[in-house]
């Protein structure tokens, strides 16, 4: 079930250097553990052989948890890894590409901030969408997403398109419910889990909220 999209509520982005000072095994395998849907591996600022080495071990924690594992950007370490798939921004290699190299089965997810992105990844052969930055990522507040594209850009994007939206940006417990409400099918977290004092209990809570929304009434 976990390996298709469609079922993903919760997504953690991996980033050591937002998780205070520990680990990204450590931080996954916490996750895991309060029910995480999927991890990607981000790790922006690594080189690839360290980004590798980390991979292999995340690697084996979400096989070992049955959960899919997604790598940003390098569609080479995805391979090396046997991850189940790549996520492309709008400045990487093009969807169609990724779905070349890693074949049909592979899952491929991209991110985008508008409609017209949004239906370009479809067409591309995209298997779920990121969106975002939902809530400007400099405040938590609901109130002040100035640079955030907002929730009504959400349902706009689930209208338009037949694959799952998974919202991305300055989204924690407090403001998550909204990007489900508006037909996300989920939401995806950097520092909400890696920052949080008790990882998996924030996951754990991030899930309940998720997953405790009615979708509403069509």
């Amino acid at each position: 079930m976990h390996h298709d999209p469609a079922n993903w509520q919760t997504y953690l982005v991996t980033q050591e250097s937002a998780s205070n000072g520990r680990r990204t095994p450590e931080i996954v395998e916490r996750a895991l553990e309060g029910g995480i849907d999927v991890v990607q591996l981000r790790e922006k600022g690594l080189d690839a052989r360290d980004r590798y080495e980390v991979g292999r071990v995340v690697r084996e924690l979400t096989a070992e948890a049955d959960v899919p594992l997604i790598v940003n950007d390098r569609i080479d370490l995805a391979r090396a890894l046997g991850a189940d798939g790549v996520h492309v921004g709008q400045s990487d290699l093009p969807v169609a590409v990724a779905r070349d190299l890693l074949g049909e089965s592979a899952i491929v997810g991209c991110s985008v901030s508008t409609v017209e992105e949004s239906l370009d990844a479809e067409r591309a052969g995209a298997s779920y969408l990121g969106v975002g930055a939902v809530y400007g990522t400099t405040s938590k507040s609901v109130a002040a997403r100035k640079d955030g594209i907002g929730t009504e850009r959400i349902e706009a994007i689930v209208d338009a398109v037949d694959i799952p939206v998974i919202g991305i940006g300055g989204i924690t417990d407090e403001n998550a419910r909204p990007v489900v409400d508006a037909g996300g099918t989920g939401v995806a977290v950097i520092s909400e889990i890696t920052a949080a004092d008790d990882p998996a209990s924030a996951t754990e809570t991030l899930v309940e909220t998720v997953d405790g929304q009615e979708k509403p009434p069509e």
